[in-house]
């Protein structure tokens, strides 16, 4: 296992969100500052809450345009680029993990009260795993 998706880990079982722990890893790699990378990706648990794109992906998702997004307005370029990457990136998340939604993932939704304690018992197990995917994934991609 490598020292990123170690400390990828080590995020989420500290407490952070899915994203954050994802995000949160990469922030030196990019110049991002890890207390604002946190904040940022805070609502992305949960699939925003949502049981929508897990948060994990949606890290991930930053990581990408971090690296390949566009930096002005008219760079189509830099958006097509980072847009295939984003598709690369899912694709192969999906194909490890088997979804890209937190309902999915782990099979509940977290919008209902029950989904919900299903949520909160298997992000200490479940969502431990896909942050280090979603790490080992972006390593793999070059990130």
């Amino acid at each position: 296992m490598s020292s990123k998706s170690e400390f990828a880990k080590s995020q989420i079982t500290a407490g952070f969100g899915c994203g954050a722990s994802v995000l949160s890893t990469f922030c030196e790699d990019y110049d991002l500052d890890s207390d604002i990378a946190v904040k940022l990706a805070c609502g992305l648990g949960g699939g925003c809450a949502l049981g929508e794109i897990c948060g994990a992906v949606s890290g991930g998702i930053l990581v990408v345009s971090l690296k390949h997004g566009a930096e002005t307005a008219e760079d189509s370029g830099a958006k097509s680029n980072c847009h295939a990457r984003v598709v690369q990136f899912t694709d192969v998340f999906r194909e490890k993990n088997g979804a890209l939604t937190c309902r999915e993932l782990l099979e509940c939704d977290p919008t209902t009260d029950e989904g919900f304690q299903v949520y909160l018992k298997k992000r200490g197990t479940v969502c431990v795993g896909l942050v280090k995917s979603s790490a080992e994934i972006l390593e793999e991609l070059g990130y």
